[in-house]
């Protein structure tokens, strides 16, 4: 199929799909003539890019034509959604017509059922950083793909060390590769044993800092812990509402676990459903870390999160309406 549309937050796994689209498609020797990177401040950018698809390459291989950071996934005029009904299905085999936008399509518009009965439509949302199984799992994949065998609990701390950021997670891998590699093997030189944690912990830089850490504080009532984490985690460049972000969604599943188990629920497969924990297992720990807090004071605490998300929202200080706020919802507990 040779048209394609890229959506999603994840930027540096999105242009890496990009590039890999685009050396399967050119040839190096003719990329000059045959590539068009048409961006959102050209005038008629979509129709240019449906003229460029028309028209065959110039010498070898394909020609490779890319919509950057296009709206027609939220706008189209009428006159594009005309053009775009008339070209897409006659677009040659020649030619790779691909598009891309940080923002989900609305499979509402007739623009983006059309895109999705033509092309081969792929998504790239990060991960939460709440959302810590996913995290894991996005370590093994990028490991595997990498030729790279992690133990569990490596791959454990490196999705704590790396969280949702895609690029540093690649950067940390191809290290552990390089270091974990026998330079004497002439093919796949990463060894085939497990890299153990300890190696992780030695080479990977694990900020001690963390949102998650800081919920726990939170949680025990520890508010001089809290103020700590919150000041290292504004100087390492940590966005305040990102923090918010994990502590709302962490309270909230911790509100769930809390209600459901009150109310003698013991189907640990149905708390996790309730809470949208994709792990069962997990709510064994979550439970631990509730024991001896109420839901009444879980959804006190969440309500002042709330409220500092929306004071953040509306241009208040970081540093010291962070702060006032985390004495008062660890004052809770």
């Amino acid at each position: 199929m040779p048209i394609y549309f890229f959506w999603g937050a994840d930027e540096f796994r999105l242009k890496e799909a990009v590039m890999t689209l685009r050396e399967q498609a050119l040839n190096p020797e003719w990329a000059s003539f045959n590539y068009d990177r048409i961006v959102p401040d050209v005038a008629d950018g979509p129709m240019e890019a449906l003229n460029q698809a028309m028209t065959p390459p110039f010498g070898m291989g394909k020609r490779f034509i890319w919509l950057a950071d296009t709206t027609l996934g939220q706008r189209c005029p009428e006159n594009v959604m005309a053009e775009m009904a008339r070209t897409l299905p006659l677009i040659p085999d020649t030619s790779v017509l691909l598009f891309t936008s940080a923002s989900k399509p609305d499979g509402r518009l007739k623009s983006t059922k059309l895109l999705k009965k033509y092309a081969s439509v792929r998504e790239f949302a990060a991960i939460a950083p709440w959302q810590i199984d996913e995290l894991i799992g996005q370590v093994k994949r990028v490991a595997q793909d990498m030729k790279l065998t992690l133990e569990p609990r490596a791959a454990e701390l490196l999705a704590e060390a790396v969280g949702a950021d895609t690029r540093r997670l690649y950067t940390e891998i191809e290290k552990l590769c390089l270091y974990w590699s026998e330079p004497s093997a002439k093919e796949n030189p990463v060894k085939k044993e497990p890299l153990p944690a300890d190696v992780v912990t030695r080479l990977v830089t694990v900020s001690t800092q963390t949102s998650f850490q800081l919920s726990e504080a939170l949680i025990a009532g520890k508010s001089d812990q809290a103020l700590g984490l919150v000041t290292d985690l504004l100087a390492n460049n940590e966005p305040a509402l990102r923090v918010v972000a994990t502590l709302v969604g962490q309270f909230r599943r911790w509100l769930w676990v809390s209600l459901l188990t009150d109310e003698g629920e013991r189907d640990t497969g149905a708390i996790a459903k309730a809470a949208e924990i994709s792990n069962p297992k997990r709510v064994y720990f979550l439970q631990k870390q509730v024991r001896g807090c109420s839901p009444a004071q879980l959804q006190k605490a969440l309500s002042l999160m709330l409220d500092l998300e929306f004071r953040l929202k509306r241009g208040a200080p970081e540093a010291i309406t962070l702060q006032s706020k985390m004495i008062e919802i660890a004052n809770c507990f």
